[in-house]
């Protein structure tokens, strides 16, 4: 069975799913984009690694997986793909960690996209703090700076695809982040796993869940509200 929302699915927002979801993400872009960018530049699966003492047991290591799209010939990095987690939108190493990444990314002649495709936690830092949505991709291209384009959108909505920038006189490859969610969602079999009859985690607001509610019940897949 597909996933039943057009959009993102909140359910695969929670703990118990999501690093399976950051982990399936990064592995069907980098598998998509490869063949729309080869032969000039390849993309590159990376790891990102950090300590932090949030397990009660003591030191806990994390590792975050990235995207590199690399030049062929020159190894250059051109584009920096991130997926934010939920330990980067909270206090604590992994925001400090992803934050010093960031920096030296926006300082340099890297290009980077930024998807934040979970509800809870602080977002990152931008010109309009104002703007309140549910999700926020960002595609900064390093000859622009410090505009970039912002793709903010709600649970409601279609996930956009987005552009892939590399060198100057490269055509900027789409990323089809909506499609490649539905593939994660069938792949990963979470139509079996994800139960429909219990609420999202982290919870929706009244308007939202309401409208989840209208989605699930569509389907035949009406949660219960425990």
């Amino acid at each position: 069975m597909p996933s039943p929302f057009p959009g993102m699915n909140p359910y695969l927002e929670n703990p118990r799913f999501w690093h399976q979801i950051h982990k399936w993400l990064t592995i069907l872009i980098a598998e998509i984009m490869n063949q729309k960018i080869c032969p000039k530049y390849w993309v590159s699966v990376e790891e990102r690694v950090y300590k932090t003492t949030e397990d009660d047991d003591g030191m806990l290591t994390v590792k975050e997986w990235y995207l590199e799209v690399v030049e062929v010939g020159t190894e250059e990095v051109i584009t920096v793909i991130e997926i934010l987690s939920p330990k980067n939108k909270q206090a604590g190493e992994g925001r400090k960690s992803y934050m010093k990444k960031r920096e030296k990314v926006l300082g340099s002649s890297t290009h980077l996209i930024e998807i934040d495709l979970l509800r809870q936690g602080k977002p990152m830092p931008m010109l309009n703090q104002d703007l309140k949505t549910h999700y926020r991709i960002v595609v900064n291209r390093s000859y622009t700076l410090p505009r970039a384009d912002l793709y903010a959108f709600n649970l409601q909505q279609e996930i956009p695809s987005i552009p892939l920038p590399l060198q100057k006189e490269d055509e900027e490859p789409l990323i089809p982040l909506q499609s490649l969610l539905h593939t994660l969602y069938d792949r990963g079999s979470y139509d079996l796993r994800v139960d429909y009859q219990k609420k999202p985690t982290p919870a929706l607001s009244a308007a939202d869940d309401t409208w989840v509610n209208q989605v699930l019940s569509t389907v035949g897949l009406q949660e219960t509200g425990n």
